[in-house]
């Protein structure tokens, strides 16, 4: 099938997934990219292919072609790439006894990155505010390179969250670069979950109260503070077994 015009209904449909009321409402979202497509693709989650006229890509799922005119409606790219997906939100849930959780983390590259650290360093499962950055923004799905695919997220109320884990025998961790251990000489657990804050006010009052304590990471006094997603691959790091 070759669709030529923006007007045509699927293409809309298409188009609505730009915003995050119609992705929470149909649980699918766009990625750009032979790369993001091929991840999506082989965790079964790519439900529609879309090719410009004549890319010699096949795959085996439902597939339109599309003019240039339209792939560059589509697209949230100044320079559109050849292959779109629309793809299945993953169903997640908690698996694992490594965790890092983000409160009200606002830039989608930061998101991005940490996810990526987090299938690096071997964590289980991330959990994300309801204030955080939306999981979805494509921003966030091209920083993430695909890892995205690779670990559970969850998405909801970090504090209830936090208190089912502390239930369990959680050790929960928060990140504070004035006080608590110093990251290198903390002794691990089985359990445990890592919280990082916002990118300018770190953890709020209430998810401070829910930390069992506090770690930071030992670094020049010249240097007030580190970007959050570097933070974070740090400490992921350190505590990588």
């Amino acid at each position: 099938m070759l669709i030529s015009s923006i007007d045509n209904a699927k293409i809309k449909e298409i188009k609505k997934l730009e915003t995050k009321k119609e992705r929470d409402l149909t649980g699918l979202f766009v990625v750009e990219g032979e790369h993001l497509v091929y991840e999506a693709y082989k965790e079964g989650l790519l439900k529609t292919l879309i090719v410009r006229d004549g890319y010699p890509l096949v795959l085996d799922v439902d597939t339109i072609y599309v003019s240039d005119k339209v792939l560059k409606y589509l697209s949230s790219l100044t320079t559109p790439t050849p292959v779109l997906g629309v793809v299945l939100k993953k169903p997640f849930k908690i698996i694992g006894d490594k965790v890092i959780a983000l409160d009200n983390v606002q830039d989608p590259g930061n998101l991005g990155t940490i996810i990526r650290s987090a299938v690096a360093f071997n964590f289980d499962t991330i959990i994300l505010s309801d204030d955080t950055v939306d999981l979805y923004n494509p921003k966030v799905i091209r920083a993430t390179q695909g890892m995205i695919f690779k670990i559970n997220i969850i998405v909801g109320n970090l504090a209830e969250y936090l208190i089912k884990l502390k239930e369990k025998k959680y050790e929960i961790y928060g990140t504070d670069v004035t006080s608590g251990n110093n990251i290198k000489s903390l002794e691990k657990r089985k359990k445990f979950a890592i919280i990082m804050g916002n990118e300018g006010n770190g953890l709020s009052k209430e998810i401070k109260s829910l930390c069992s304590s506090f770690i930071y990471i030992p670094m020049n006094k010249e240097c007030e503070s580190l970007n959050v997603a570097v933070a974070a691959s740090i400490i992921l790091y350190e505590l990588n077994e």
